[in-house]
């Protein structure tokens, strides 16, 4: 499959998080007050259903800390669980939902941090995007002809790793076999067009909503 086909028509929530995308404070605010205590009841369409809204908001704090890309899915799914056990805790006079989820997804995030700095450095601080500047996107849909506009803008090269990496599923390792490039530049070259597409994304969006 072409990138542009996988952009245009398949799942692309890897993407999302890639990019650092997350939902709106008006998007969110729908499932505010409403998700958490039907997962706490052990509904698991309302578990799914919370994961899809609060995932890239989940994936930007986590990558603010954690830039290995595996270390970070690892422990968003260790957030989730978590989110899964406590969710009758949650009380909405307190905060709400996306508060509550925010501040497993920092404490857990800080937690890792913590017990990496206790070990040898082994990952390559270029392996995963910049997070921090996180783009919002009001709805819940993200306008994939925008999102492959946006792409079109990126070097051939780079759009061949994406490719590889988001549409195959290859590893960093994988795409080292399968282009001979060094790992370095490999993870260099995704780091830096998820930076330049994440701008270009965002120049797009707001020049078709200027209120963004």
């Amino acid at each position: 499959m072409h990138l542009r086909n996988f952009i245009l028509f398949s799942n692309i929530d890897s993407f999302h998080f890639a990019l650092g995308i997350v939902a709106s404070e008006g998007s969110q605010s729908n499932a505010d007050e409403s998700l958490l205590p039907l997962v706490a009841k052990g509904d698991g369409q309302a578990m799914k259903r919370c994961i899809n809204v609060y995932g890239p908001l989940v994936w930007s704090i986590v990558c603010r800390r954690i830039n290995e890309r595996n270390d970070a899915e690892e422990t968003c799914q260790e957030i989730f669980t978590e989110v899964w056990q406590k969710a009758g805790t949650y009380n909405p006079e307190v905060a709400r939902e996306s508060t509550f989820i925010g501040m497993i997804a920092r404490r857990r995030s800080i937690d890792w941090q913590r017990k990496q700095s206790r070990l040898p450095m082994l990952t390559d601080l270029e392996s995963a995007p910049e997070a921090s500047s996180a783009i919002p996107i009001a709805g819940t849909g993200l306008d994939r002809e925008l999102l492959w506009k946006a792409l079109e803008q990126l070097p051939e090269k780079t759009r061949e790793l994406f490719s590889l990496h988001f549409v195959k599923g290859m590893t960093h390792e994988e795409i080292v076999k399968e282009t001979g490039l060094a790992l370095g530049t490999v993870k260099t070259r995704l780091r830096r067009g998820l930076i330049d597409a994440r701008k270009l994304l965002k120049d797009f969006t707001q020049q078709k909503n200027p209120k963004l």
